[in-house]
């Protein structure tokens, strides 16, 4: 099912984990909006980063999954608020978030998640336009190279 021209329900709800052990990971209801609306911020930041493909590794996760992958309790994961992402045709987590930063949209958080080479937006209601950079299991404020 497409939520938005480049973006489809399967991809917002990927998940090797999910797969792996058999459990599902399909959103119902308010989550399922929450994506549509995920979906189509996400297209503005593939018009910020220059209309190259996104590859998305996380979306939503069912309680379930979270668990399993070991994400906190409190993830907007869970809430279908947020995407974990990559744009190879672009560059690196940290140009992501540069240019992100510079191009004045509107998320709650944005974390640059260099080890594991990927991108952490999120969407939640409060748009606190924060970003940090994860370190091992800590995050430092803004957006720091390796």
């Amino acid at each position: 099912m497409n939520l938005s021209p480049n973006f489809t329900l399967a991809e917002l709800t990927v998940s090797d984990t999910a797969k792996r052990l058999g459990i599902s990971n399909t959103p119902t209801g308010v989550v399922l909006e929450r994506l549509r609306l995920c979906a189509w911020m996400m297209q503005n930041v593939r018009r910020v980063l220059e209309d190259h493909p996104i590859k998305v590794t996380s979306g939503w996760r069912s309680p379930a999954v979270n668990k399993a992958v070991g994400g906190v309790s409190n993830s907007d994961h869970l809430s279908g608020w947020c995407i974990d992402f990559k744009c190879p045709g672009f560059g690196s987590p940290f140009e992501i978030v540069a240019r992100l930063e510079q191009s004045g949209l509107a998320f709650d958080q944005l974390i640059n998640e260099q080890e594991k080479g990927i991108v952490h937006i999120s969407f939640a209601p409060e748009l606190r336009n924060q970003i940090l950079t994860q370190r091992g299991k800590s995050y430092i404020g803004g957006n720091h190279r390796a």
